[in-house]
């Protein structure tokens, strides 16, 4: 059998890695091993190759940086480090650094501690030309003088630090107070030779949240990517005491952190990591690749680059072929193609993933060059296929960006060194890990991405499994609707940053993201309620690292079940019904102070139907139990003020869309009649979305608005700069006044329509001209069942949603469910079975019409004849929203 890219790419052998693990942790113990009793190289000449690799990391070899590409990297190191230093210079009283001003910002302190580190990386960073930086002792004593200062003055004393952010003490100062002991370890030991074992004293001291001075698996702070950037720390840190303890446990313990998480038996009760679908979650239940996942794969990379050469892993060849090594190095190739690149279109990550970091001003471009570095890192320690498909990967994406990649943003110079190579090397095709036509149910963190070569459609879900949000320290300041069916639809060929990223967050009013309904009302941020990045009652339990804050503020889950689908092949369909989140449960029962402010929410049972040319979208039950006025938004999006964005459409009598209204020129405003379709056009961006109104959808009188918005960027983060942005935002809405009764609704979103093809739609295709019935149409619509049949696709989807027996189409169904059936031209049917609330046993489809025998079936799915047709009867037990298929005849 000839494996796929994607397949050579995801064979992965966590369990192998954990089998590592255990001799690592008898070596820490100092109790013999089978491989100490073999001959192991000795730790010393280890903690000697684990140094010169980090130095190698961070400052570059003299090989690399004599590299031309490197000169911009190398340029940058010198300049920053300049910089710091002139601020040095320059302190006043209470300061290290000029600006930066110490004793009660646990964030200066964490900047200061950065600073020296970026003085001391230009003193150990190898070049072709001369620079009064390198080696210089007195600029390296400099930089020790000032690790004293901080210490004896705000570091030192533990009783008087830990204050403000857990990271910072327990992650962020041990990073750069670590690195910087291994580059000027021997000035260290020269000049302040006791000062290195104080701070690793220091260090574990603070943490805090671990066991003894030492990492803590059962602690809930000590997962995911943290884990792997505080062992990490510890790492370096036993390389450069000499404490070979240290080391290997740290090893033992960050290699928990590549074993695939079962949610059904998680290891220390952990649900932090990658999952089987390659979704990544941190933080319990923050869907989260994007922003941790990403700290995580350069972290896990740099560790494959740190034991390079030693026997901590296996053979200490350095090629990646080790037992343990070469086991570490597939399962991050694993991340590469399952979890990361379906989510990175033409070089942009996905909002959907990036938690709090949606309303930072880097975009979805810098995101992607620190995946783009690690999978450089990555290739050069595969090999045969796995390396070219990392290589060509890293040429598509190049390729495909709208942004021009800096490879002296990079950490390290040897990886610019590397990525000129890949570049350079003709005998690589640019080549994506995954298929055009894609979808992928990242059903494990609820999120959803559908790709095809003209677009990608990402879907951001919620549940009682999945935080609806993040909000934390004054980020994403109004995330309220993001996890409740909030749809990204990117188009190829765009810079992403003209309609999405920061400018979107700012400019698009929290209430009216796209695909959301939310009630008509006006929610304060949490600094506006309380006065305080987070809710304080330390008697209550709510203090700004406690679990209660996580639950109620930071991150909470929603209280709804039912959110996930099923796929067949490259189609999908999703499930999601609207609930609540936690804290307003909470505060119903009682149990939250009275003082602590929630929010209900709608409701409405949707469903999303991704197919070839459109994404359908069902919902029913749309309204709100409280009476209040609710609005459901289609879509928006944004252009720039300057950009002729018009909307043209047809209603169903006939009429052309008449335009004006409250939305001003371009056509805005309230359809005087049901609409048969519309049409979005920037010609400034060269792009355009159709949006066709379907029977099965009530009587569809949308409003279009069409407004130019000014907003600063600080409306949705504190800490951004006070800069003003101005979008023309596109609304598609339908609103219903309050008091009104639930409306169902249907529509279909067709990326880059052209109006022709939008006109074919209602003359011929019965989406409400009457005339013919086409190859699209919605067959229910209800909060019980939702379902559309494409006869072009011979595809009909379903999601049912309650208990008790669904009909649609040819499909029964009982209980809920997520189901795909599709026929192929040669008689077979195929059917994808899903079950969406991860709580049945068992999910029973029949399908109606001529007996069907099994040609193949997952795993776990029984087929059978009844009378009036074929039952299929599926084990979802432990499934985890995992789809199972079978095909019949």
């Amino acid at each position: 059998m000839q494996l796929s890219r994607r397949t050579l790419l995801t064979m992965l052998p966590a369990p192998a890695l954990l089998a590592v693990a255990a001799p690592l942790r008898a070596r820490a113990a100092g109790r013999p091993t089978a491989t100490s009793a073999g001959g192991a190289a000795e730790p010393g000449a280890d903690h000697a190759a684990l140094l010169a690799n980090t130095v190698a990391i961070f400052a570059g070899t003299a090989e690399s940086n004599a590299r031309p590409e490197v000169a911009a990297k190398l340029a940058a190191i010198t300049s920053t480090a300049r910089t710091r230093l002139a601020a040095l210079d320059g302190a006043g009283p209470g300061e290290l650094f000029k600006g930066v001003a110490l004793g009660t910002s646990d964030a200066n302190l964490n900047t200061s501690y950065q600073y020296l580190y970026e003085i001391a990386l230009a003193t150990r960073t190898p070049g072709p030309a001369a620079s009064d930086l390198r080696d210089n002792v007195s600029v390296q004593r400099r930089v020790i003088d000032g690790l004293v200062l901080l210490l004896d003055t705000y570091y030192g004393d533990q009783s008087k630090g830990y204050y403000g952010n857990w990271f910072n003490w327990e992650i962020g100062i041990s990073a750069s107070v670590s690195r910087t002991l291994v580059l000027l370890k021997d000035e260290l030991a020269s000049h302040k030779p006791d000062l290195t074992a104080t701070y690793v004293s220091s260090m574990d001291a603070y943490l805090r949240n671990g066991k003894d001075g030492d990492v803590d698996l059962d602690s809930r702070f000590h997962t995911g990517a943290n884990l792997a950037d505080i062992t990490t720390n510890r790492i370096l840190q036993g390389a450069v005491t000499g404490d070979d303890a240290r080391v290997v446990k740290a090893i033992a313990d960050q290699l928990t952190v590549y074993a695939t998480v079962d949610p059904y038996h998680p290891r220390h009760g952990v649900t932090d990591g990658f999952y089987a679908d390659g979704s990544f979650i941190q933080h319990d239940s923050v869907a989260y690749t994007g922003s941790y996942g990403k700290v995580l794969l350069t972290r896990a990379v740099q560790t494959v680059k740190i034991l390079e050469g030693t026997d901590y892993l296996g053979t200490g060849n350095g090629a990646g072929t080790g037992t343990g090594s070469g086991d570490l190095v597939a399962v991050v190739r694993g991340w590469v193609a399952d979890g990361f690149a379906p989510l990175i279109f033409e070089g942009w990550m996905m909002e959907i993933v990036k938690g709090r970091g949606v309303s930072r001003t880097a975009t979805g471009y810098t995101d992607v060059a620190v995946v783009v570095e690690a999978v450089v890192d990555l290739s050069g320690h595969s090999t045969g296929a796995d390396a070219t498909a990392l290589q060509g990967y890293v040429k598509f994406v190049r390729q495909t960006s709208k942004a021009a990649l800096d490879p002296a943003v990079f950490v390290s110079p040897v990886s610019v060194a590397r990525y000129a190579d890949i570049l350079a090397d003709t005998s690589v095709p640019a080549a994506d890990l995954g298929d055009a036509e894609s979808h992928t149910a990242f059903n494990a963190m609820d999120k959803t991405v559908h790709r095809r070569p003209g677009y990608a459609f990402a879907l951001a879900r919620s549940s009682d499994r999945i935080s609806k949000y993040e909000y934390m320290s004054g980020e994403n300041l109004m995330p309220w609707f993001q996890g409740d069916g909030a749809h990204y639809l990117y188009l190829a060929g765009q810079d992403q940053t003209r309609s999405f990223g920061i400018d979107y967050y700012t400019t698009v009013s929290p209430y009216r993201l796209a695909g959301v309904t939310a009630p008509v009302e006006t929610r304060r941020t949490i600094p506006e309620l309380y006065g305080t990045a987070w809710y304080d009652n330390p008697e209550r339990g709510f203090t700004s690292s406690s679990e209660s804050q996580n639950t109620y503020v930071y991150f909470p889950r929603g209280t709804n079940s039912l959110s996930g689908g099923a796929r067949l092949g490259a189609y999908g369909a999703v499930g999601l019904v609207l609930g609540d989140d936690v804290a307003y449960a909470a505060k119903q029962a009682g149990e939250l102070p009275d003082d602590f402010v929630v929010h209900r929410n709608a409701t409405a049972t949707k469903s999303w139907f991704m197919l070839d040319d459109e994404i359908v979208v069902l919902a029913a039950g749309v309204g709100d139990a409280a009476g209040r006025a609710v609005t459901t938004t289609l879509d928006s999006r944004i252009a720039a003020a300057s950009d002729a964005v018009t909307v043209t459409g047809r209603l169903r009598d006939g009429a052309d869309w008449p335009g004006g209204g409250d939305g001003g020129a371009g056509g805005g405003g309230t359809a005087p009649g049901p609409v048969a379709w519309l049409r979005y056009a920037d010609a400034g961006q060269g792009i355009a979305v159709g949006y066709v109104f379907l029977d099965g959808g009530g009587d569809s009188r949308p409003t279009v608005a069409l407004d130019t918005v000014t907003r600063s960027r600080r409306v949705v983060r504190t800490s951004n700069p006070d800069t003003p942005v101005t979008k023309r935002v596109f609304s598609l809405s339908v609103d219903q006044p309050a008091g009104a009764r639930p409306l169902s609704m249907a529509h279909a979103l067709v990326p880059n329509a052209t109006e022709r093809q939008l006109k074919a739609y209602g003359a011929g295709r019965g989406h409400g001209s009457g005339a013919g019935r086409g190859p699209l149409s919605v067959v229910a619509n209800t909060t019980r069942v939702q379902a559309v049949e494409h006869r072009g696709l011979s595809l009909l989807a379903a999601n049912s949603f309650t208990p008790g027996t669904h009909r649609a189409g040819r499909l029964s169904i009982d209980g809920a469910a997520s189901v795909l059936l599709r026929t192929s031209h040669d008689g077979t049917v195929s059917v994808a079975v899903c079950d969406p609330t991860m709580a049945r046993n068992t999910v029973s489809v029949t399908v109606r019409g001529r007996r069907l025998r099994a040609v193949s079936s997952d795993d776990g799915v029984r087929v059978r004849e009844v009378p009036g047709g074929t039952r299929i009867d599926v084990d979802t037990h432990q499934a985890h929203g995992r789809s199972l298929t079978a095909r019949l005849r």
